[in-house]
């Protein structure tokens, strides 16, 4: 069979519209040859995601970006999903934009609900989310610290006038005095000090010898309290108050009359009796004295004693 010049023409404009079909939609990210399936997500704010970015899932690229979307009816824009894997995917997974890192853009992570065995089928909007990137985390982070820094500075501007309005003329010759003398005492303290240790060298024998005697002293007083801490206080101070407790019962005793010495002191007959006694006991004495041969009678060559007279001047009162 002969084919014609017509057919020829046919097939090749037929095989031409189909390359220019599937160019077409390869170059829109759609390949005609592979079974896919379509998902959408709806965000308030896609932040420069752009079309062709992977979808991952667990770090694995099982899909791209298809298209990017802006709804009239609520301001929102929807993005087009092209998943090349049969993973199943349920409808309540969660669609996260993220930043993988500071050089690439941003991409789309698909986080898989695998407790719900309800798949989502091809067309089904999903549930989208945003995972802050490390930019917006360093900004969220530095807004804060500039906030700070800004009141510092302000803080330090206003300190910086006020030290410049205290800190006039009159004052920084005050201050400049003031460290002139400040040099002038350090340096008489230094001419002190090295005085000071001129003496500690020279009489450095003598402070030696100071602190051996403290040191002695030290020990012997530490071998007197030890020998006071073996001495029987207790007992002494026991036989003492025994002591004190007799004294007191003999001073009672002869108070009341009670003893040889209460009845001295209280018997007024006996201590007139003695007095008597000691007063006719002198004039005996003084008798005796100024008579003696009135009591002594010696005669050698037997001669007659005087008689007896009886002294005019008594120097006895009776």
């Amino acid at each position: 069979m002969k084919i014609t010049r017509e057919i020829k023409t046919s097939i090749l404009v037929i095989a031409s519209i189909l390359l220019f079909i599937w160019g077409y939609s390869f170059l829109k990210g759609r390949d005609l040859l592979t079974n896919y399936r379509i998902f959408y997500v709806e965000y308030d704010n896609v932040e420069g995601l752009m079309n062709s970015a992977p979808v991952t899932i667990n770090g694995l690229v099982v899909g791209k970006v298809t298209s990017i979307t802006l709804l009239n009816e609520t301001g929102k824009l929807q993005v087009e999903l092209q998943i090349k894997s049969d993973f199943p995917i349920s409808k309540s997974s969660v669609v996260s934009i993220y930043e993988p890192g500071l050089i690439g853009g941003k991409q789309i992570m698909i986080s898989p609900n695998l407790m719900d065995k309800v798949p989502a089928l091809s067309g089904t909007t999903l549930q989208g989310s945003i995972i802050p990137g490390l930019t917006s985390l360093v900004g969220e982070r530095l807004t804060p610290l500039q906030e700070k820094v800004e009141k510092m500075v302000v803080s330090a501007d206003a300190l910086l006038k006020n030290i410049n309005t205290i800190l006039d003329a009159k004052t920084k010759e005050n201050l400049k005095s003031t460290i002139a003398n400040l040099d002038a005492t350090l340096a008489e303290f230094k001419v002190a000090s090295g005085t000071v240790n001129e003496m500690l060298a020279d009489n450095k024998g003598k402070i030696n010898s100071t602190m051996a005697n403290i040191d002695k002293a030290s020990a012997n007083f530490s071998k007197i309290s030890d020998s006071l801490s073996k001495i029987k206080i207790g007992k002494t101070v026991k036989t003492l108050e025994k002591t004190l407790a007799s004294v007191d019962k003999i001073m009672s005793d002869v108070e009341s009359g009670k003893g040889t010495m209460g009845k001295l002191m209280k018997d007024e007959t006996l201590y007139a009796n003695f007095a008597k006694s000691s007063k006719e006991l002198e004039l005996l004495l003084q008798d005796l004295r100024l008579n003696p041969t009135r009591y002594v009678n010696v005669s050698l060559f037997g001669k007659k004693n005087k008689p007896y007279v009886t002294p005019v001047n008594d120097t006895i009162k009776k």
